[in-house]
């Protein structure tokens, strides 16, 4: 029986891309061994490499000035490696706090070298995404967090900046059209519209590398990851195989621009009804609603157990809210078909017939 996957991560992936992984856990590129036991360096997996990392790179329609990497730790990892790559040791970096990871990366920042917060949406719960803020023409970099999946906001606009401006998209990497030169770097775990957990991609413009004044430690540093082909030590073999069918299954669709009208009907179609619904209503400005994490309340939160059941009884999985906002929240990522969103606005159409 079908079941409507709203986890907000790991998220969805799509049926074929889980196919295609189990058979090549079993027989990998008909060599009679799973993809788990053959070498990380055998010409097999050198161009699954080569080729996740070039369409990476036309995805995001980067240039030949752009190096991309695969490479494990999270989006967590590059919290640290970010500012330990391009934080001169006597420069600044600038930061926009919109949510809790947005602000683990500014700890991290700190940690590494002068910090300052240009922005911050705590005073409203991160139920807004801030704008019109002022930028010190003197910092080494601005970094910016796309989408925010536990408050439910994402940015509509980008900064514009005069120095380099970094980008978290963990979250909403390849869910909409971005050039992606208008970046000095961008980074987002795989877990969500990219592939399975365990690989993160980096991609970053190379000119900006080697600036920082420190002595680099060699696995924190990119330009040795990038000599190496992100293969400076094991790279996470079977998520960036992962990675790799997912980035095929998007492009042989039609690409960013396809998944984009897909995500934005998804994202309609619920927001209509939460807006229209009379128990319930969003989390956050309406011109800051996320396209991939919906987050809504009840107006009668004591009526939470009466929806569970429905939900539950219509095969939905993953929409209890995160704790620090509490209700639901939708994960819309890219493999979650329009009918599961579908689903889940009939369950809360009959809800409100019934207790309204």
């Amino acid at each position: 029986m079908k079941v409507h996957n709203f986890s907000a991560g790991p998220g969805i992936l799509p049926q074929e891309v889980l196919q295609q992984a189990s058979e090549a856990c079993i027989n990998f590129d008909n060599l009679n061994l799973s993809l788990l036991e053959i070498s990380h360096r055998s010409k097999n997996f050198e161009k699954v490499m080569d080729e996740a990392m070039e369409l990476t790179k036309e995805l995001l329609m980067l240039d030949a000035s752009y190096k991309v990497m695969f490479l494990g730790g999270g989006a967590s990892l590059q919290f640290a490696m970010v500012p330990y790559n391009l934080l001169r040791t006597e420069g600044t970096a600038g930061y926009v706090n919109t949510g809790v990871w947005a602000a683990k990366a500014i700890k991290e920042a700190k940690n590494v070298g002068n910090t300052k917060v240009l922005a911050s949406s705590e005073d409203s719960n991160f139920s807004y995404i801030p704008k019109g803020f002022p930028v010190p023409k003197d910092l080494d970099y601005m970094h910016i967090t796309s989408n925010n999946t536990i408050y439910g906001t994402q940015m509509k606009k980008w900064p514009v900046a005069p120095m380099p401006i970094v980008c978290d998209m963990s979250s909403d990497i390849l869910s909409r059209k971005v050039d992606g030169k208008q970046f000095g770097l961008i980074y987002a775990g795989a877990q969500k519209n990219m592939g399975a957990a365990g690989a993160t991609m980096i991609a970053v413009k190379e000119e900006l590398l080697g600036k920082t004044g420190r002595t680099m430690l060699s696995m924190l540093d990119y330009r040795q990851h990038i000599k190496a082909g992100s293969m400076y030590n094991t790279p996470p073999v079977f998520p960036i195989y992962v990675s790799l069918l997912t980035l095929r299954w998007l492009k042989k669709n039609g690409g960013v621009e396809w998944i984009e009208k897909v995500n934005q009907q998804k994202a309609a179609c619920i927001y209509t009804e939460i807006d229209r619904n009379s128990l319930f209503k969003g989390t956050c400005e309406k011109e800051d609603r996320s396209s991939m994490n919906v987050c809504f309340v009840m107006h009668k939160p004591e009526l939470e157990p009466e929806f569970d059941k429905l939900w539950k009884e219509a095969n939905i999985s993953g929409i209890r809210g995160h704790r620090d906002v509490g209700g639901y929240r939708a994960s819309l990522y890219n493999a979650l078909p329009l009918e599961s969103v579908q689903v889940l606005v009939d369950v809360m159409q009959a809800f409100e017939k019934k207790f309204a």
